[in-house]
């Protein structure tokens, strides 16, 4: 399957934060799953859409990426804890890197992810971005 198409085939979880909630347990999850890993098949699980709004539990400053990203070094790369409590990994944009704690507040934002091919397909998605 062509990148393309698998972009879009997945469109809603590239534009929204859907994930699973457990109406058995009460647990959430990002991405989406079928099964709940603590109820298996106990569990009943609905789509829920996170927010978007979160802080940052850990994070990395990438000096040295790969040559896709070389022009947005130093960029950072963080797991944020939402505030329906899941983790995600993913970038911090329109900061400074150097001004980055652990604890920020942080707010989802659409970014373009990459460029590909000789016809220039422009992937866009989620990323997050300090609050004050």
């Amino acid at each position: 399957m062509s990148e393309t198409v698998r972009t879009w085939r997945h469109i809603p979880q590239r534009y929204n934060l859907l994930g699973s909630k457990c109406l058995n347990c009460g647990s959430v999850f990002f991405p989406k799953r079928i099964v709940c890993p603590r109820c298996r098949r106990k569990g009943k699980l609905e789509d829920i859409k996170f927010k978007g709004k979160g802080k940052i539990h850990s994070y990395s400053v990438i000096h040295a990426p790969s040559n896709e990203f070389k022009n947005i070094a130093p960029y950072v790369v963080a797991i944020v804890e939402l505030e329906e409590g899941v983790k995600i990994t993913t970038q911090i944009v329109d900061c400074d890197p150097n001004n980055i704690k652990i604890g920020d507040k942080v707010e989802m934002v659409f970014r373009k992810i990459r460029e590909e091919g000789k016809d220039g397909v422009i992937t866009y998605g989620f990323k997050f971005k300090p609050t004050s």
